[in-house]
């Protein structure tokens, strides 16, 4: 059978998981006629379960029932279609209707599900998040958590938070990317990818994070136990900029939970499992992903349905229209 849904205007994903739905045809009544070519050989409900169709409206069909959807109905699947491809396959539901809705498309989220349902259209979905061991052998001593103190950031540049993580090449070898995530809007401010771990892949994207956004003195620079943040050049970086220096404890990886699931969901939405070409390869798809869509379009739940970089606008728009009304009743 063909494949369950190209597409519109060329965009695809890399690589395709191997699931029986990505094989199935997106018009129902093939599937349907799939399942009565094979009801003397198997179970109706085990039928439907596995192709992940509804039994009743398979009954529908069966009995000569059929559904036509109006002009309104099909312009409205269309533009479910669009938003869902155009993030590709990134967004449930929930977030498609959001993003309708930015549009000035007023829609119901049961009404996006029954669409995206009737199309066989899933958002891909992280693996549950397993924390990586850190190699924390180096017998230096930790700096505290200042997280735990300062409980959820209220501004910008607040608190940033860094992990590093492997991506695989073509050929069994890895290229390793660091990041520096404002806790705040959850914005990548500062990234580098390379083909080694050292102390200089932390202290790159560090100081592309510094250039871009100039923090104020005080800023919590929080990451796991890794040896590369115990060095002597990142540590002088750290002083230079008068950050203070914050680390998750040995023992509870889910500290640095922020970066990791960062993590978790980068690679599940740029690899679905494949692997980069090369070096230059996983750079140029990196900063697309990054600079193109995470932080400017990808809307987060924890940040009201707004991008990083949005809830940041709103966050300045909110502070810079108090200050100004508080100058002028003063």
């Amino acid at each position: 059978m063909a494949p369950s849904a190209t597409p519109p205007n060329g965009a695809r994903t890399r690589y395709f998981k191997k699931s029986c739905r990505h094989f199935q045809p997106h018009d129902l009544r093939l599937i349907y006629q799939f399942i009565k070519q094979e009801e003397p050989h198997f179970a109706v409900r085990l039928l439907c379960n596995t192709l992940e169709v509804s039994k009743s409206s398979y009954y529908q069909y069966r009995a000569g029932i059929t559904f036509q959807p109006s002009i309104a109905q099909q312009q409205m699947s269309s533009n479910v279609q669009e938003v869902f491809w155009e993030n590709r396959r990134r967004y449930g539901s929930r977030r498609v209707q959001k993003a309708l809705q930015e549009q000035g498309i007023e829609v119901g989220r049961h009404q996006v599900r029954r669409l995206m349902q009737m199309q066989n259209w899933r958002a891909i979905q992280p693996r549950s998040f397993v924390p990586r061991t850190t190699d924390s052998s180096h017998g230096l001593r930790a700096c505290p958590n200042l997280l735990l103190e300062m409980g959820q950031p209220v501004r910008p540049d607040q608190a940033w938070v860094s992990d590093i993580t492997y991506l695989p090449l073509v050929g069994g070898s890895w290229a390793y990317l660091a990041s520096w995530l404002d806790l705040f809007s959850r914005r990548i401010v500062g990234w580098c990818v390379d083909l080694n771990m050292e102390e200089s892949l932390i202290i790159r994207a560090f100081d592309q994070a510094i250039m871009l956004r100039r923090p104020q003195p005080g800023l919590i620079a929080h990451s796991d136990q890794g040896g590369q943040y115990f060095g002597k050049t990142f540590r002088a970086r750290l002083d230079k900029w008068k950050c203070r220096q914050s680390m998750a404890e040995k023992e509870n990886p889910y500290q640095n939970a922020h970066a990791e699931s960062l993590w978790s969901r980068l690679k599940v939405e740029l690899l679905e499992e494949g692997c980069f070409e090369n070096l230059q390869d996983a750079h140029d798809e990196l900063f697309n992903y990054i600079e193109g869509y995470y932080n400017i379009r990808r809307i987060h739940s924890s940040l009201g349905y707004l991008s990083p970089i949005n809830f940041e606008k709103q966050y300045y728009r909110a502070n810079f229209t108090h200050n100004s009304q508080s100058q002028v009743s003063g």
